[in-house]
């Protein structure tokens, strides 16, 4: 089950309108448009004032008839402790996404060796990788309740896709400058390698600059362990290295795969939004994919 909010919007006069949605995006989107509630409608809709989390559309109706029957100035409490530009969404990309996206990843060609590339892709590019993806290899975004882009995870076929290679995929992380060390990236990641578990990998591999200590941080704790390291691979600002990391994606209570292994399947538009609201409820990719926790 996707993701389900409980929200209230702060509409003209200063009255607060409550309701829930499970793609709170759009439904902001739709209040904005005027072809949202009759009272958003009638009392034009001026910002997001207040969402939360919720596990379940039940949950969520729940919430949202406790959270209208609470006096304004409780309500009014919640909204003074919410901060929209804090509040993180994840959901699919689109090939419409592909200009926020160079954005981000433009800034890390542009000013970091963490992309070897000289000059930042042009955006028919992404539009086609990310369409080409759909299914087949999650492309995740995370955003917050401004619509703002704060990163995106995805993966990519590994040695180019070549037969022998059909479980493993190459794993892609990159964050908005001002969205690092707030925990967006680790929503990020627990998303992704579930949704890579769930389809039928079996390995994923983190080409990282070297020395990186950051990024080989945050993929140890993923449970990420370093292959090899290669000095001199590439020149840019100076001679790089890389190092070359492995997840199994096994992982304990997966048995061994087959021979011949199945090839990993297309992952469904609902399974996917089911991951995504799981990782946003604070569980890991081990728990995501059905699979015992490390060590259990």
């Amino acid at each position: 089950m996707p993701a389900c909010y409980v929200y209230m919007l702060r509409c003209e006069g200063g009255s607060l309108y409550t309701g829930w949605t499970n793609d709170l995006p759009r439904r902001l989107a739709a209040h904005r448009g005027k072809k949202g509630a009759r009272y958003t409608r009638a009392f034009a809709s001026v910002a997001l004032a207040w969402a939360e989390l919720c596990p379940d559309k039940s949950a969520a109706l729940r919430r949202e008839a406790a959270v209208k029957k609470l006096p304004k100035a409780e309500k009014e409490a919640l909204a003074a402790g919410f901060d929209p530009a804090h509040f993180v969404l994840l959901r699919p990309a689109r090939p419409a996404d592909a200009a926020a996206i160079l954005d981000i990843f433009g800034w890390y060609v542009k000013n970091s060796t963490a992309s070897f590339l000289y000059e930042v892709p042009a955006e028919g590019e992404y539009r086609r990788a990310i369409a080409a993806a759909r299914g087949r290899l999650p492309w995740i975004l995370a955003e917050n309740a401004l619509g703002e882009l704060l990163g995106y995870a995805c993966a990519h076929p590994w040695r180019y896709g070549r037969d022998a290679y059909a479980w493993d995929a190459e794993t892609t992380i990159y964050l908005a400058p001002n969205a690092r060390r707030q925990g967006v990236g680790g929503l990020l990641y627990q998303a992704l390698l579930a949704a890579l578990a769930s389809q039928g990998y079996w390995n994923a591999y983190a080409v990282l600059a070297d020395p990186n200590p950051e990024s080989e941080a945050f993929h140890e704790r993923f449970g990420f362990v370093c292959e090899g390291r290669q000095a001199r691979s590439g020149y840019k600002n100076g001679w790089q290295g890389v190092s070359y990391w492995l997840l199994d994606l096994s992982g304990p209570g997966r048995s061994a795969p087959p021979a011949p292994p199945a090839p990993p399947a297309p992952l469904e538009a609902a399974r996917l939004e089911e991951l995504l609201a799981g990782a946003l409820a604070g569980k890991g990719w081990r728990e995501l994919a059905g699979l015992r926790p490390a060590g259990g």
